[in-house]
């Protein structure tokens, strides 16, 4: 074999490649030097004349101990050359040697006896500056101390991302020992990370030279398989003292902490946004079913894939709620809400909303309500299927679906118990933990007086619109003389129902007293000063007073009643004479339709409302209409014209146009008015009377009749 060949430029060894140079050889400089038994230079190497000044020719032949070493130390040198010589022992020290230029260097030795093939024997020396040596030293004690003792964890990876190093850190990290990450990929060493995305990060930079900094990553490692970790890494290409690649420098800092404080902060933050939306999305009226629709809405947003919003029965009846204690053998409950994150037949597993539904004791939402307290099922298994649905189809569907944590918890409001918030996880694969019971009893305690007050609102509403309708004449007596349509409406809102009444008053010689009023205010308070009202005004009528006097003494009973306030038409019909007498307290005008002409609002003395004066002291004026057969009196409250966006003249011209059909009955008229004047969402209830005029038999037809 050529020297060529041995040494990688022809045929060689699998894998010997020629080197560049630039390596650790090259930094330190070593020279050669070889002496024969006299001691004379035999060889010297390029390096020797850079470290010790005296070129080839000029060394050559010559004694290396007269050459190199000063005087002094000449007979030392002699003698350790003998030793080297003699026994075969190699020698290492630092020693001085003289240069060329004069001066005295240390230099670092090795020593060693060479034996030719014919037994001759020679001394060859290897050299290089102490001082390259000792910082060539220096700097690899400390890279190997930082290695072994960094804090973070680090790899050294060849070209092609092999592992050729790992400290004890990175091995703590990864839970994997030095030896089975030498001579892997990452693949093969840590299969169970994100590989993929890391070897292409670090080809990148094997590639283009960038450092790849702070690069985040999660996964489970083999020191702890059961929690997710989060690493940052750093990538470097490293480069040898010529610029040659050798491979790639990882760097990898545990940020598990830190990045579970970042999640927890954000979840804080999650939760906090959540309860304030809850704030102002839940409770937004007060209506019962929607602030439950609202409840399990919120919470399939960020908390479960499905919610209901189960109610006691009880609750509804306007009683106190009765919650079962425990040891209850069933509860009544009513399902008022149900909301999936997305479309799922686990919502077909609930109870449908609207209907009761009776709950043994052994039904989680039960036991809920029972105690008072959440219930939790993390991990949901078949037997607890059993007791979350409401029956074996059921649970089949919730199975079908997904179902696997589940979480009740009581809406509790002023020291009373309601019902229940149900949440379910399907889709989500995170099971409820304390933290989500924690939450959710805080939407469900804030929902729950959202509820609970709306109960009590609607409890109130439907006793003012009970009173109301029970005090309304229902219906009002046909007239001598009149056909009378009616129509009341109560407002769109519970919180509107007020003290709008009608009235139709038989009285002496076929006459009839016609009253529309409207007390005030809204709620059992205005309802009933109206029932005092309607009732005073009853009894006035009977008398056949004017109408003027009926509002004066109105007016003087409505001023000792309290902060009230109340307007009313009162018209005295004669169907003898065809003769009305009308008078207004502070109300709208009357319309009166005659035939062949135009609708026209009565131009009466308008009065001051009842009660606004001093007591008993308020003036009323009596006007006198003639009605013939065919004519119409139209009376109605303010909330059949006003509104908030539209004047007050606009709507009274729209009231005339409606009326310009006096063929239409009066019940159709009314229903034409109320379709073309109400709106669906009316604040204000509305109280109309139609009286037509019709053709009166004589008195003595009429008497016989009687």
């Amino acid at each position: 074999m050529v020297a060529s060949e041995a040494f990688g430029a022809g045929p060689g060894p699998v894998g010997v490649v020629p080197s560049e140079p630039g390596g650790l050889l090259d930094v330190l400089s070593v020279a050669a030097v070889v002496l024969d038994a006299e001691g004379r230079i035999t060889l010297w190497s390029p390096q020797a004349q850079d470290l010790f000044g005296w070129s080839a020719p000029e060394a050559l032949g010559r004694y290396a101990a007269k050459l190199l070493v000063a005087d002094e130390y000449v007979d030392l040198v002699l003698e350790l050359f003998a030793k080297v010589m003699a026994g075969g022992v190699a020698w290492a020290g630092v020693f001085p040697v003289r240069h060329k230029d004069g001066s005295t260097r240390l230099v670092e030795f090795r020593n060693m006896r060479l034996l030719d093939e014919h037994g001759g024997v020679y001394a060859l020396g290897i050299a290089c500056d102490e001082a390259v040596l000792r910082g060539v030293e220096r700097d690899l004690a400390l890279s190997v101390r930082l290695v072994a003792q960094s804090p973070l964890g680090l790899a050294v990876l060849d070209t092609d991302l092999r592992y050729v190093l790992v400290n004890p850190t990175l091995e703590r990290i990864n839970g994997l020992p030095a030896e089975k990450h030498l001579g892997h990929t990452v693949r093969e060493a840590l299969p169970f990370l994100d590989t993929e995305v890391i070897e292409a990060s670090m080809q990148q930079v094997l590639e283009t030279g960038v450092p790849l900094l702070d690069q985040f990553a999660i996964g489970r490692t083999p020191a702890d398989p059961y929690r997710d970790h989060a690493w940052s890494g750093s990538y470097y290409r490293l480069e040898d003292p010529s610029g040659r690649v050798i491979g790639i420098a990882l760097s990898v800092v545990d940020v598990t902490d830190r990045h579970r404080a970042a999640a927890e902060a954000a979840e804080a933050r999650r939760r906090l946004d959540l309860i304030a939306r809850a704030s102002v999305t839940v409770g937004t009226t007060l209506d019962l079913e929607r602030t439950a629709r609202e409840l399990a809405a919120l919470v399939v947003a960020d908390l479960a894939d499905v919610a209901t919003v189960d109610v006691l029965d009880s609750v509804l009846e306007g009683s106190a709620p009765t919650a079962p204690g425990p040891g209850t053998e069933q509860a009544l409950f009513r399902a008022l809400a149900i909301a999936a994150a997305y479309e799922t037949d686990a919502v077909h597993a609930a109870d449908p909303v609207g209907e009761r539904a009776t709950y043994p004791a052994e039904r989680l939402v039960t036991r809920c309500v029972s105690t008072g307290r959440p219930v939790l099922v993390a991990h949901v298994t078949r037997p607890d299927l059993e007791h979350i649905a409401r029956d074996e189809t059921a649970a089949a569907l919730l199975a079908q679906e997904g179902l696997h944590s589940y979480l009740a918890v009581p809406l509790t409001a002023r020291g009373q118990l309601l019902g229940v918030l149900g949440l379910l996880r399907t889709r989500n694969p995170l099971p409820f933990n304390h933290d989500d019971v924690t939450l959710a009893g805080e939407l469900a305690t804030r929902a729950a007086i959202a509820i609970d007050n709306a109960r009590w609102y609607q409890h109130a509403a439907d006793t003012a619109l009970t009173l109301q309708r029970h005090l309304l004449p229902h219906p009002p007596p046909q007239a001598a003389g009149l056909e009378i349509a009616y129509r009341y409406q109560p407002a769109a809102a519970a919180s509107g129902i007020g003290g709008d009444w009608f009235d139709a008053i038989p009285q002496a010689m076929d006459k009839t007293a016609l009253v529309v009023g409207d007390v005030m205010g809204h709620g059992v308070h205005a309802a009933a000063t109206m029932g005092q009202l309607r009732t005073a005004t009853r009894t006035l009528a009977e008398l056949g007073l004017d109408p003027a006097r009926v509002l004066r003494h109105l007016d003087h009973i409505t001023a000792g009643l309290d902060q009230t306030i109340a307007t009313c038409v009162y018209a005295a019909y004669d169907p003898h004479r065809s003769r009305c007498r009308v008078a207004l307290a502070g109300h709208l005008p009357p319309v009166l339709i005659r035939a062949a002409q135009a609708p026209e609002l009565l131009d009466l003395p308008t009065g001051v409302p009842l009660g606004a004066g001093s007591l008993g002291g308020a003036r009323f004026e009596t006007s006198v209409l003639e009605l013939i057969p065919g004519d119409r009196l139209v009376l109605y409250t303010d909330g059949l014209v006003e509104t908030r966006d539209d004047a007050l003249d606009d709507r009274l011209n729209l009231l005339l146009s409606l009326l310009t059909d006096p063929g239409l009955p009066p019940e159709a008229t009314c229903d034409r008015l109320l379709a073309a004047l109400r709106h669906p969402d009316a604040a204000d209830d509305v109280a109309l009377v139609i009286a037509h005029v019709r053709p009166h038999p004589p008195a003595d037809e009429a008497t016989a009749t009687t």
